[in-house]
């Protein structure tokens, strides 16, 4: 049973976390037990870690841009940078509306890359 249902992280985060992936007019759905996540075509686009913070995948215009905006950086994972990512600030995390718009222009953009081979 995915949509986080495993999550050991912040509720609240994940709450408004599904609200984004559930409004957003692409046909994303919202994957993983534990750590839930977003992907198309085999690339994963978003995800939120167990602290509750969300991480954005963009592409470098896009990154560019973002950072302009708002007060973000890059995503570390087990000590790593996580290249094309971006943090996303907790109140960007709030406003569905805005946040929406991002998320859909990292789905769009995704989806422009090439699909990655299935493993069967």
């Amino acid at each position: 049973m995915p949509r986080g249902s495993d999550y050991q992280g912040p509720p609240a985060a994940l709450e408004l976390y599904a609200a984004v992936v559930d409004g957003s007019p692409s046909d994303a759905e919202l994957k993983g037990a534990k750590n839930p996540y977003t992907s198309r075509n085999g690339h994963m686009f978003s995800f939120l870690d167990a602290d509750g913070s969300m991480a954005l995948r963009l592409s470098d215009e896009l990154q560019e841009e973002f950072l302009e905006l708002y007060d973000s950086g890059p995503v570390l994972q087990y000590g790593s940078v996580m290249r094309g990512y971006l943090s996303v600030p907790e109140e960007l995390l709030a406003n569905a509306a805005e946040l929406g718009e991002w998320f859909d222009r990292s789905f769009n953009w995704i989806g422009t890359l090439d699909p990655k081979p299935t493993k069967k």
